[in-house]
């Protein structure tokens, strides 16, 4: 290890490297004493504005979310509801159909309207090309 003499230290202020000498020239910032203080901005104020934004966009997304969710719950039950009902016959894809209670209490689905008879209509589907039953 080469020990070090009081002529080869350099003072505080002065900027040395091996490779280029004295470049206090070169830096992008001031290196001696008089130089005007490097201050750091306060971006409190954007930080606090991008979260604000980033909060909103995300609760709007999560509020999509939860009514295309509760949107998908109702369609299921719908479905359920529709497919165990009793039909003697095929539903054909865009037809409209109607689901009523019977006297016994069960379900049945029809294709007589609402307004023919007297008879507790819970509601009118009809069937999509995939199968699902889309509730009028």
């Amino acid at each position: 290890m080469k020990k070090t003499s009081t002529s080869d230290k350099k003072p505080d202020q002065i900027v040395w490297s091996e490779e280029k000498g004295y470049n206090a020239a070169i830096l992008p910032y001031a290196t001696n004493v008089g130089a005007p203080a490097i201050v750091t901005e306060d971006i409190s104020a954007w930080k606090q504005r991008g979260v604000n934004k980033v909060n909103h966009q995300l609760k709007a997304k999560f509020e999509e979310l939860k009514a295309e969710y509760q949107q998908m719950i109702e369609e299921l039950q719908w479905n359920e509801l529709v497919y165990s009902a009793k039909f003697n016959f095929e539903p054909v894809i865009g037809e409209e159909y109607h689901l009523y209670v019977g006297d016994d209490g069960n379900v049945f689905l029809s294709l007589i309207e609402p307004g023919q008879w007297r008879r507790e209509c819970i509601g009118s589907f009809r069937l999509n090309s995939e199968q699902k039953w889309m509730k009028i």
